[in-house]
């Protein structure tokens, strides 16, 4: 097993951090005020776009793709990694400013794989080219959705259209004005065996009988991305929008969530090495009962669970990444579901021995560590709960010994 990054990886490595130092950080207060004279938790602030533009001209665009394009010459996995954690560290601006934020990554990696010509033209090209967004529906309120089996929206063919009818929700970045298409998992055959009944179509948002029913919060939070509630109304879309096969949308949704998933591992170890590193320096610059609190023995304990939990899941999660160069995305399943079910569990241990040192301060909007625990312990249902992924381990590990 070799999980050193390549020369080329190591060169973004140090862009990056460059990027991060130079542009990132500074810009988060720009941000935050932006954000907030804007009242709009779906404003696009003018910041994002001057890192872009800056992203982009130091090499930093699209790293995730795994693929030869005429924007990279396409990543590993494993060189992807360490630039995914450092983007971590910067949840809200750096994924986005490099045209790395999800849900476009998995929307884009769809298009790649299963788009006709004419979708990635008309849809693909402007996803890359960062000029909009999208966002993915496939969640849905009235079923238990960590059996994508159990999705209700029906989509009927009439003609040549499909008519779709059902209710979505957490449909992440739907209700922003640069979103402008999702791509829709829904049935198309109930009478197809179980995992043949589902298909995926792309449908632009504007298309008549879509309806903005809410934004979910989050805790309380309104994040960055939003995560939108959608009515679809006999909303018709033209056939030739199908994404992929007719009853392939359980599989086209396992190719999408597999590095979906190994993206978010990596970029909230990078949440939690920041998270780490503000509790060290509160640790440092207060003090307790005459000492400070790096002094005291139960702040050193936390702050040594969580340099071992840090490395510990980093190490996992660059196996996973290595297997799913050397071996594809479905034979690196049970490696990605071991850190889908670690990597979240740990950033939320971290950030909450990080609250704990911060006290009153850590639960508070004057840091960055509540918001921070609420996409993290967010990340222990989306793209499947851990007890599915426990699931899938426990599966395979029993499989070795049975007859």
């Amino acid at each position: 097993m070799q999980l050193e990054a390549s020369p080329e990886g190591k060169e973004l490595q140090e862009k990056l951090l460059l990027f991060m130092d130079e542009c990132i950080y500074p810009a988060e207060p720009v941000f935050e005020q932006q954000m907030e004279e804007a009242g709009d938790p779906e404003h696009h602030p003018q910041i994002i776009e001057d890192l872009k533009v800056e992203a982009r001209g130091r090499g930093l665009w699209n790293l995730f793709l795994p693929h030869k394009t005429e924007w990279t010459e396409g990543l590993s996995n494993l060189d992807y990694a360490p630039l995914a954690e450092i983007s971590g560290r910067s949840m809200a601006l750096a994924p986005e400013a490099m045209n790395c934020a999800a849900p476009d990554t998995g929307n884009m990696e769809l298009l790649t794989e299963f788009g006709t010509p004419e979708q990635q033209q008309q849809w693909l090209r402007p996803l890359l080219e960062g000029e909009i967004r999208s966002c993915f529906s496939m969640t849905e309120p009235d079923v238990a959705s960590s059996d994508a089996t159990n999705v209700e929206t029906s989509i009927v063919r009439d003609g040549d259209e499909y008519v779709i009818n059902g209710r979505k929700w957490w449909s992440s970045g739907a209700g922003r004005e640069q979103c402008k298409f999702s791509i829709v998992m829904g049935k198309t055959d109930p009478e197809a065996r179980a995992h043949a009944q589902q298909s995926m179509v792309i449908v632009p948002l504007d298309t008549p009988g879509i309806t903005h029913v809410r934004n979910l919060t989050v805790f309380g939070y309104l994040d960055r991305e939003t995560h939108s509630e959608l009515l679809f109304e006999d909303v018709r879309v033209p056939t030739s929008n199908l994404l992929g096969p007719e009853g392939g949308g359980f599989m086209i949704a396992q190719a999408r969530l597999g590095p979906g998933r190994i993206h978010h591992c990596m970029r909230l170890i990078g949440m939690a090495e920041r998270a780490l590193e503000m509790a060290c320096r509160r640790a440092l610059s207060r003090e307790a009962f005459r000492k400070t609190l790096a002094e005291q023995g139960v702040i050193q304990d936390w702050i040594a669970e969580s340099r071992l939990a840090i490395d510990q899941a980093r190490l996992l999660t660059m196996d996973a990444a290595w297997q799913m160069d050397v071996a594809g995305n479905k034979a690196a399943r049970n490696a990605i579901s071991s850190i889908k079910v670690v990597v979240p569990r740990m950033t939320c241990d971290v950030i909450d021995r990080a609250i704990q040192i911060h006290g009153g301060a850590g639960v508070s909007d004057d840091f960055p560590l509540a918001a921070m625990y609420a996409g993290a312990r967010t990340l222990r249902i989306a793209d499947g709960p851990d007890e599915v992924h426990k699931m899938v381990i426990a599966r395979r590990e029993l499989s070795r010994y049975a007859e």
